[in-house]
């Protein structure tokens, strides 16, 4: 049935695949038009965690993680397509990245969420330390 999500942990997408990947890369800011999808196979490959969100043979959503593969673990670019939205996708792929993370033993898993993703994140378990503060370099 085309309605039922299947979830792959999987490093390696074929060439289709990565074109869905890149369109929904693209839709939440992460690349530009002008990018072909040669910058996700390395992006994968050095990540932690792949997860990937599939109707049928269509990804409708992706997250990975980066990790030391010891202590620490950052969830990053979690996105679903905006017809697959409201369905517990994104849900279930931070929740299986961080299930997958806490089965290799790491245990301090933390990530950025967008502006207006608070409640999301807090519903998951997440909290945003009061004495802490996101830094990035500029430039």
């Amino acid at each position: 049935m085309a309605n039922e999500i299947e979830y792959r942990e999987d490093k390696t997408f074929a060439p289709a695949a990565l074109a869905e990947i890149r369109r929904l890369y693209l839709l939440a800011g992460w690349c530009e038009e002008a990018d072909d999808v040669s910058f996700l196979p390395p992006l994968f490959a050095g990540s932690t965690v792949v997860l990937s969100a599939w109707s049928g043979e269509h990804v409708v959503g992706i997250g990975r993680a980066i990790s030391d593969g010891v202590s620490d673990a950052y969830i990053q670019d979690v996105v679903v397509a905006p017809g697959s939205r409201r369905r517990g996708i994104g849900a279930a792929l931070v929740t299986g990245i961080a299930e997958r993370l806490r089965r290799r033993g790491i245990g301090w898993i933390g990530l950025v969420g967008a502006p207006g993703t608070d409640a999301f994140y807090a519903s998951l378990g997440f909290c945003a330390p009061e004495d802490h503060r996101f830094w990035k370099i500029s430039g």
